[in-house]
C-alpha cells in the first residue's frame, strides 16, 4: 500500500499533467527562461491558513531552485492582507506552479476554517469533530490533513484503517451478532489490529452492540433526545459517535448530549476555498 506521501506525489503528478501538459506555452513565449522574481501569497479572507507544507512540496517538485520563505504556518488564523509566503526563483516556474498552489491552498484552508468554526461550536465539551469519507476523489488525503490543521479528527482515512459495520453489512451478515464476530475472527486471523465500530438505528441494536463489545457505536440520525437516552445507557461501556445530518446549528445540542464524536460530510464535501492571490512582489 502506498505512504501517504507516494499517494500525494501521484496527485502532483496528475496536477501538473493536466495543467501544464507540454508546456504553459503563454509563460513560454512571453517570458525570457532566465528571468527571476518573486512572488507573495496574500490572504484577502479571514479564516484559517492551511496547505504551507503541501504548497512547499509543489514548487519543490517543479523546480527543486525555488526557494520559499514562510511567515504564517499551517493552522495560524489570518486576515484580509497577510502575506504568508513569498517565492524566490525563476519567473516561468512561478507562473506554471501559481494555479495548482492556489487550488490545493484555497480549499485546505477553506476545510480547515470550516472545521474550526464547527469545533468552536463545542468548545467546552469532551466532543470532538470528525471528518468522513466524503471527499473529492484523490484529494483525501489532503482534505483529511486540512481537518486536523483546523482543529477536527480523522474518522478514518479509507476502507482499510478502520472496520465500521453498517445496515447493509449487518443485513448481509445475519445479524449485529453475527458481524461483529466475523469482523472479529477476520482481524485474528489476518494479524490486523482494527477498531470495530457498528452503526446502530435503535435501543435494541445498541444492547446488542454492547453484548457484542464493539470498539464504538455509531448512533445513526437519532434526535438529541434519543442521543441522551443512549449515552445513559451505554454509560460509558464503549465510545460513541452522532452522524447523519447534523449542522452547525443542531452540533452543540448533540454534544451536550455526552457523545464522544459527531461526524460531519460538510466539513469536505461542500466547503467554499478561502480567497487568497499569488501575486509579484514589487521592489
Amino acid at each position: 500500500m502506498k505512504t501517504k506521501d507516494q499517494l500525494i506525489d501521484d496527485l502532483l503528478t496528475l496536477a501538473f499533467a493536466e495543467d501544464v501538459g507540454d508546456g504553459d506555452h503563454t509563460t513560454l513565449s512571453t517570458i525570457p527562461a532566465d528571468e527571476m522574481g518573486c512572488q507573495q501569497l496574500i490572504i484577502k479572507e479571514e479564516g484559517i491558513l492551511a496547505g504551507v507544507e503541501i504548497a512547499r512540496k509543489v514548487f519543490k517538485k517543479f523546480d527543486p531552485e525555488l526557494e520559499m520563505k514562510v511567515f504564517i504556518e499551517d493552522g495560524a488564523h489570518v486576515k484580509p492582507g497577510d502575506v504568508a509566503f513569498e517565492v524566490t526563483g525563476k519567473v516561468r516556474s512561478l507562473l506554471q506552479t501559481e494555479r495548482i498552489m492556489l487550488n490545493i491552498m484555497q480549499r485546505m484552508s477553506g476545510i480547515a476554517t470550516t472545521t474550526a468554526r464547527y469545533q468552536e461550536r463545542l468548545k467546552g465539551l469532551k466532543t470532538k469533530v470528525l471528518d468522513t469519507r466524503k471527499t473529492t476523489p484523490g484529494l483525501r488525503m489532503l482534505e483529511k490533513e486540512a481537518v486536523k490543521i483546523g482543529g477536527g479528527e480523522n474518522h478514518r482515512i479509507g476502507l482499510f484503517d478502520m472496520i465500521l459495520i453498517k445496515d447493509n453489512h449487518v443485513d448481509f451478515a445475519g445479524g449485529i451478532p453475527q458481524a461483529v464476530k466475523a469482523a472479529k475472527d477476520y482481524c485474528k486471523a489476518t494479524g490486523r489490529n482494527l477498531k470495530i465500530e457498528l452503526e446502530v438505528r435503535n435501543t435494541d441494536e445498541i444492547l446488542q452492540a454492547l453484548e457484542a463489545g464493539v470498539d464504538r457505536i455509531m448512533l445513526d440520525n437519532f434526535t438529541p433526545e434519543r442521543t441522551r437516552e443512549a449515552v445513559k445507557l451505554i454509560n460509558g461501556r464503549t465510545e460513541i459517535e452522532s452522524s447523519g445530518g447534523i449542522t452547525l446549528d443542531t452540533l452543540r445540542d448533540y454534544g451536550e448530549c455526552g457523545v464522544d464524536y459527531i461526524s460531519v460530510g460538510a466539513l469536505t464535501h461542500s466547503v467554499k476555498g478561502l480567497d487568497m492571490s499569488f501575486k509579484a512582489k514589487r521592489s
